[in-house]
């Protein structure tokens, strides 16, 4: 998850190269990268970036999705002089890691009016299907993909350290994976400004759904269970009485059932199956120098080499 990987750094490495530019977001990513690349030791590697207008389908379901998004500075301190000077950085830094990136052994992917979660559910899906020993690793702090975790898909949560399998879903979240959307739908999502049902919180899910953690269910399952018990508490009621509402809700938070149109998944299959980019390392030592990350990637030959030697074509 592209964004998710790069605001982390950014909001947190307050990196300054010698020229008195903040550098965090940038350095921050290609260091991540190169650990996360050890870490894991993929054969491939796909960095998948929101589109432009990549909420406009959501937001056609439900306006108010992501509408408190870019109104507060991501950065603490007084790295940047106004929201304005942080944007122009956050823009800057991303728009140059893109230059890097086309020098690795990593495939870019951003496509219009498609959304980062939904191409990386469609793709996880789609290499997993490729052979049959084959798996994939979604790498972000965004909770939403826990939905799609099964014995091919396996989630990697760098905030937490944590790699979540299918037992770590249910241990940790209390619900199947399969059923995470339910919850999600039921509770709401304040990052996007989505809600849920109120007085819903994740206990009180479970335990007035406690099918959330036994098997598999749908959300018309719910609807039957509510419509069944709505004189035993108030939020049962509440969940028929906001049905069509959740739908929505539910159908932009479906990550198995991604919001592509045919054209959009016609360019992932294009994109995602091209030969792996050729690593191109003088490009990328130049800008390294020009940027000034000598401090913060160190040895960079020595980084290239160790970080990509897993990945088909090195």
């Amino acid at each position: 998850d592209g964004l998710n990987l790069f605001f982390r750094n950014f909001a947190t490495l307050n990196y300054i190269n010698q020229d008195g530019v903040h550098i965090g977001g940038l350095a921050g990513f290609l260091r991540s990268l190169g650990t996360l690349i050890k870490v894991i030791q993929p054969t491939s590697v796909y960095l998948i970036f929101d589109g432009m207008g990549s909420s406009t389908n959501r937001k056609n379901l439900i306006p108010e999705y992501k509408s408190g998004r870019g109104v507060t500075r991501m950065t603490n301190g007084d790295i940047f002089d106004s929201i304005e000077d942080e944007d122009e950085a956050k823009y800057g830094q991303i728009a140059r890691l893109v230059h890097y990136l086309k020098c690795l052994l990593v495939t870019v992917i951003s496509i219009d009016k498609a959304e980062a979660d939904d191409v990386i559910a469609y793709l996880a899906k789609k290499v997993t299907q490729s052979t049959p020993q084959s798996k994939a690793v979604i790498v972000s702090s965004d909770k939403d993909y826990l939905q799609l975790v099964n014995d091919e898909i396996t989630v990697h949560r760098p905030t937490e350290k944590d790699f979540y399998t299918y037992n770590t879903v249910v241990d940790k979240m209390g619900v199947l994976p399969e059923n995470f959307i339910l919850l999600k739908t039921l509770t709401g999502d304040n990052s996007d400004s989505v809600k849920g049902i109120k007085g819903m919180g994740a206990k009180t899910a479970i335990k007035l759904f406690p099918q959330l953690k036994t098997e598999p269910i749908t959300f018309n399952d719910l609807i039957t269970i509510a419509e069944s018990k709505y004189k035993d508490n108030v939020l049962y009621s509440r969940l028929i009485f906001e049905e069509d509402q959740l739908r929505k809700t539910h159908k932009i938070m479906d990550l198995h059932n991604p919001i592509l149109d045919e054209s959009q998944i016609e360019l992932i299959n294009e994109l995602s199956s091209a030969p792996t980019p050729k690593l191109r390392p003088g490009e990328f030592l130049k800008m390294y120098h020009e940027d000034g990350l000598g401090h913060i990637l160190k040895a960079p030959n020595y980084w290239i080499a160790e970080t990509f030697s897993t990945i088909k074509g090195f």
